[in-house]
């Protein structure tokens, strides 16, 4: 299953005519090519599939993303084991829920 993945936009610069950025998903930042979105400034909040921000959303919509990606046990999916439980342990934490 590919799932785009709710990140939030904390660097921005252009390489070469092309819009890059890094993104934050709880904690753990990956280098995102951000020219499909070019409106995207730093603490915007983005999805992000295979490495290509797809479209901005706004924050409360990431969480609910992310809560929902949480709760299928998507993270470990589309993020690998590690990662996708960090960011689990971290949003549950943020919503008051024990830990997987």
């Amino acid at each position: 299953m590919c799932l785009g993945v709710p990140g939030r936009v904390m660097t921005t610069i252009d390489v070469a005519g092309l819009l890059m950025g890094t993104v934050d998903f709880g904690g753990v930042s990956r280098d995102v090519c951000l020219g499909y979105v070019p409106q995207a400034r730093v603490g915007d909040y983005v999805i992000v599939h295979v490495g290509f921000a797809i479209s901005l959303v706004d924050e409360t919509e990431a969480r609910r993303t992310l809560e929902v990606l949480r709760s299928m046990g998507a993270f470990e999916q589309e993020l690998g084991q590690e990662l996708g439980q960090e960011l689990g342990q971290e949003l549950g934490q943020e919503l008051g829920q024990a830990p997987r």
